[in-house]
């Protein structure tokens, strides 16, 4: 699991700066206060990555620890996931949304798990000592190829394989690490022998990439399955029938230490509460041309909830 990138990133470092009865929030998400390191022992360090849904669910872990009396910290958004993971292994953050399938295929790209039950068991047993993963919840978000309606029609594809003996005359953007991750280009490449013309180096699903599928720079995306523009654009979600993309339930990837107690609790709670279809109402509020910070997002959800 969105994405006004630029606009969405200046809401959440302000609803992070909201939050500052929480922590210190510096100009680096990964330095406290400008100081380095982590932030005090009792403190629980809130990250995200760079894109809104992420943000929201990184908001919803802060305000609904901060209403159990947990002192949180959250950082603005740290980036792609070769910036945060490194982060949260060696202390600069204690916390972070995650999704299992991507995760287990970062720290194992040997990885072959594919069903939801399989992949959660997996990346647990992956993990580094000092990290865990808390209760996955059932929402799922997933990176998926999608093209625009007219791109579906002309080559009569309704999954990534009928799309693929056409794929040398498409243009494909997404996220720059999209094109070398191993369910990225390499894993369409090998799993549906689909390599594409060329590939444009964008943002994670964001306006960059919506923009350049509607307008025709490019041909076929990789953008979340709960991303609002695909509703509003009208986009196909291409089918994976041979699960290059493995399941991907949101989960909190949590420092061992931290992993108790009242945190412990409140997270599985909101792990249970959420659903695929909530992840996707909760994008479309963001986007909505209401357009209220991801901290209301948050909140709204939450009480909506019963939290």
């Amino acid at each position: 699991m969105k994405r006004s990138l630029i606009a969405r990133i200046a809401v959440v470092a302000t609803a992070a700066l909201a939050l500052a009865a929480c922590g210190g929030v510096g100009s680096d998400p990964l330095q406290n206060g400008g100081s380095g390191g982590a932030a005090s022992g009792d403190t629980v360090v809130i990250g995200s990555a760079n894109f809104t849904e992420s943000q929201i669910i990184a908001n919803i872990y802060a305000q609904a620890l901060q209403a159990k009396g947990v002192k949180v910290d959250l950082r603005p958004p740290i980036g792609s996931r070769e910036t945060y993971y490194p982060a949260i292994q060696e202390g600069s953050i204690d916390l972070i949304p995650e999704y299992t399938g991507t995760l287990l295929q970062y720290i194992d790209k040997n990885a072959t798990e594919t069903e939801p039950d399989a992949v959660y068991n997996a990346l647990k047993g992956a993990l580094p000592a000092n990290l865990t993963v808390l209760d996955k919840s059932a929402a799922e978000d997933k990176d998926a190829v999608v093209v625009t309606q007219e791109t579906a029609t002309k080559y009569n594809a309704k999954s990534i394989e009928d799309l693929a003996a056409n794929c040398g005359q498409l243009v494909f953007g997404g996220p720059p690490e999209f094109q070398t991750r191993p369910d990225g280009i390499p894993g369409i490449q090998k799993t549906y022998n689909c390599t594409f013309k060329e590939y444009k180096a964008l943002d994670a699903g964001g306006p960059l990439t919506v923009a350049a599928l509607k307008n025709g720079d490019i041909q076929a995306a990789d953008i979340f399955t709960t991303d609002a523009s695909i509703v509003t654009n009208n986009f196909v979600v291409l089918a994976d029938p041979k699960d290059n993309f493995a399941a991907q339930n949101v989960v909190p990837l949590i420092t061992k230490s931290k992993a108790t107690g009242t945190t412990l609790d409140v997270l599985n709670q909101i792990s249970a509460k959420l659903t695929t279809d909530g992840l996707t109402k909760l994008n479309a509020e963001a986007s909505s041309d209401a357009k209220p910070s991801l901290q209301t997002v948050a909140k709204n959800w939450l009480s909506q909830n019963g939290f």
